[in-house]
């Protein structure tokens, strides 16, 4: 396998599948039996999950609610999404500990960086739930700064795109897709692959980034492989 110590980044919205909102339980177990082929090769793996498929701070902000308040219901609404992956995880029998930037000591560990990284050296797949456990800050930037704590080789960027395109192929057919991008390309085409600050940190601290489709059954595993599933955003 190309690498050995991983980031998953998922969106909250993957986890509705077909539906509206919430968590498709088909969805998260298919994630979790993915996951697991993974974990089976010894690979190390942290995940950090969005929640927009529960509540999205920017957008409760964006209709008159107080943006700190908002941003800690989005906070929330991954720890929620967090325990889910989690039960999904350990139903596939794969051991998980949720780490929270928030303190619910009932459900979950605080986020301790060596804590962390111990479990992930024992065997044990890390979700990292509340973002940064603050408000103004994305799940993208908390996958970016929980990756360097760790010292992730790299952050996997599952979405239901299969990589980076010109244009947003939902949308517009002819877009074409990149296989490879430099972060300076990125910034200069004004691609949207993270937000500013995540995208900012992953290129100041050498950290490369693919986004891929993880709705496609093995596809995570052959990333992982090095396969050129993608499109990777390095140096």
């Amino acid at each position: 396998m190309k690498y050995q110590r991983i980031l998953l980044k998922l969106s909250g919205e993957a986890l509705m599948g077909s539906q509206s909102h919430g968590i498709d339980p088909e969805r998260i177990d298919s994630y979790a039996k993915e996951i697991k082929k993974v974990f089976d090769e010894n690979i190390e793996i942290a995940i950090v999950i969005g929640g927009g498929n529960i509540f999205r701070g920017i957008s409760g902000a964006s209709k008159g609610m107080d943006r700190v308040q908002a941003d800690y219901m989005g906070m929330l609404a991954t720890v929620i999404n967090g325990l889910a992956l989690q039960s999904a995880l350990e139903n596939n029998q794969v051991p998980t500990r949720l780490q929270t930037a928030i303190k619910i000591e009932a459900i979950a560990e605080p986020f301790i960086k060596r804590k962390a990284t111990r479990h992930l050296e024992k065997g044990r797949v890390v979700i990292f739930g509340s973002g940064t456990g603050n408000p103004f800050f994305t799940t993208d930037s908390a996958a970016v700064l929980r990756a360097i704590e760790i010292n992730a080789d790299v952050i996997l960027k599952g979405t239901r795109v299969d990589g980076i395109y010109t244009e947003d192929p939902e949308k517009n057919i002819k877009a074409t897709k990149f296989d490879n991008l430099s972060f300076d390309e990125v910034l200069k085409k004004g691609i949207k692959v993270m937000d500013t600050t995540a995208f900012t940190l992953s290129q100041e601290n050498k950290l490369p980034i693919i986004v891929f489709d993880m709705n496609t059954p093995g596809n995570f595993f052959n990333v992982v492989k090095g396969e050129n599933i993608g499109t990777r955003v390095d140096l």
